[in-house]
């Protein structure tokens, strides 16, 4: 997490409230916290932050977003809950470019919209609480090299055009530079999808072309790569995942995935709202 913004948002929000005449909330206020794909588990814990922090102030909160990742249905879903007159609106930018219109707009109708996870910061939104994803690939970057002895090939599972994935992989290319025993075989394109990314990884099994690394830059794929590994009985090869979702976690304790870079997406939704 940026490690002074939340801080200073909790003084903020302390001065706000002195002198006895704080901001009043009401029943009615409904706020939404707009993600792609909410159904899957790293959006359910930063839905239940988001919920959590609703029952303690006495507001409405409901989490919405399109079942697969879709950067354009995201939009339309964010511009649908616009005109419910929402009190305030946490959103993840699937596509930072594509949303930042819409985002400003919000915000110049009096509709206050924070980003969380994955940032658009040339819009107008108030700010973005979320993980620093550039030295998140640093940190898995150093790993890696750690992990291969500063040899081997990797392959890398993405989301394209989504700005947090693409600042982690930037962060691991920059340790990597550095290391020209390692190799960068394929940056995959998953589409958000955990079943693209088990298909993409058979092909490399069934090509008999398995990378000596694989590195998941989202929460689906480092699960689905350490699945189909297993089922081939293929040892021996490093996977690093990103996030700590039960899945990822099971696959660790089986020695499949090496390490998972966890982040706090509880937090970001508890202090969002």
């Amino acid at each position: 997490m940026k490690r002074q913004l939340i801080p200073c948002l909790v003084s903020l929000l302390g001065l706000w409230g002195c002198g006895g005449s704080g901001p009043a909330h009401q029943t009615t206020e409904k706020y939404f916290l707009v993600c792609a794909n909410p159904k899957i588990p790293y959006w359910q814990e930063a839905g239940a932050g988001f919920l959590a922090a609703a029952r303690e102030l006495g507001v409405q909160a409901e989490v919405v977003g399109p079942d697969t990742y879709d950067a354009q249905a995201e939009r339309e879903e964010f511009r649908r809950i616009l005109g419910k007159k929402p009190a305030g609106v946490l959103v993840s930018a699937g596509n930072a470019e594509l949303l930042t219109p819409d985002i400003n707009s919000a915000v110049e109708s009096g509709v206050p919209v924070v980003t969380v996870d994955a940032d658009a910061p040339q819009s107008r939104r108030l700010f973005f609480i979320g993980t620093n994803n550039y030295e998140a690939g640093q940190t898995g970057g150093r790993l890696l090299v750690k992990l291969l002895n500063g040899k081997g090939t990797v392959v890398f599972f993405t989301i394209a055009g989504q700005e947090n994935v693409k600042q982690r992989l930037d962060g691991y290319r920059a340790v990597l530079d550095a290391t020209p025993g390692i190799k960068v075989a394929a940056v995959q394109d998953m589409k958000g999808n955990a079943s693209l990314a088990f298909d993409l990884t058979e092909e490399y099994v069934q090509k008999k072309m398995v990378p000596d690394a694989f590195v998941a830059l989202e929460s689906l794929s480092g699960a689905e790569i350490a699945d189909v590994l297993d089922r081939a009985k293929i040892d021996g090869k490093v996977i690093l995942a990103m996030d700590a979702t039960q899945n990822t976690l099971e696959w660790i304790e089986k020695a499949k995935i090496a390490a998972t870079i966890a982040q706090k997406p509880y937090t970001m939704g508890y202090y969002g709202l």
